[in-house]
């Protein structure tokens, strides 16, 4: 496993997927996860405010932001240029996948078939998302995965919840978990940041409870 960005998850271990509708919330977002002890963001270009969230937010510092739902290079171009760190796919784009490890990247594809990690190992690619995970068959699919492939790290994400997070998190082969649950697009529209707050310090409580205590 290379790249700082995957380090940064190793240590955080959740992080927070968000679709933010205007750009007005994004530092009090930021200001939010930070505050509840995870200061990362993987925000989705699911709403034409994407990019300049992703700006606001890089621009405030102290909080690792990256881009979701990237299905193009024009959209690692644009959120490179807004000071995304990494780049997440729901698939395995093969010219995405170039682009990014011929750029130094940091590049984490979806998988949820051993087609697709062959794949993105073909790329040099070690760390996968794998999506979308409960409906998929969960961790007892991600294990299954994980046999035949002892290298490949994944991130599980899609229907991770606080009540499943633990199971994920102590499983070896889970590097961390993404979770839209932390701050609901909803929940952001609506100004609920003490929700938010709230739902980011019980996943860092969880993270301590498996065994790899966040800072």
């Amino acid at each position: 496993m290379t790249g700082e960005t995957f380090q940064q998850f190793e240590v955080l271990r959740v992080i927070p997927v968000v679709a933010v509708e205007r750009p007005d919330d994004a530092l009090r977002l930021a200001d939010t996860l930070a505050e509840g002890g995870l200061p990362c963001a993987e925000i989705t270009f699911r709403t034409a405010a994407a990019v300049d969230a992703m700006r606001i937010m890089t621009g405030r510092g102290g909080i690792l932001i990256g881009a979701g739902t990237v299905l193009d290079v024009d959209q690692v171009k644009a959120a490179l240029d807004a000071g995304a760190r990494f780049m997440v796919s729901p698939g395995f784009n093969p010219v995405v996948a170039a682009y990014c490890v011929e750029n130094g990247i940091d590049f984490t594809p979806g998988v949820c078939t051993p087609t697709e990690i062959e794949g993105a190992l073909g790329f040099g690619l070690k760390v996968m998302k794998f999506f979308p995970a409960e409906a998929f068959g969960g961790l007892n699919t991600l294990k299954a995965l994980s046999g035949p492939y002892p290298e490949v790290k994944f991130i599980p994400t899609g229907g991770i919840t606080l009540q499943n997070l633990l199971a994920y998190l102590k499983f070896p082969k889970v590097l961390a978990c993404g979770g839209t649950w932390i701050a609901p697009a909803e929940a952001v529209l609506k100004g609920r940041f003490g929700e938010i707050l709230k739902n980011a310090r019980e996943a860092v409580k969880v993270v301590s409870e498996s065994g790899r205590p966040s800072p």
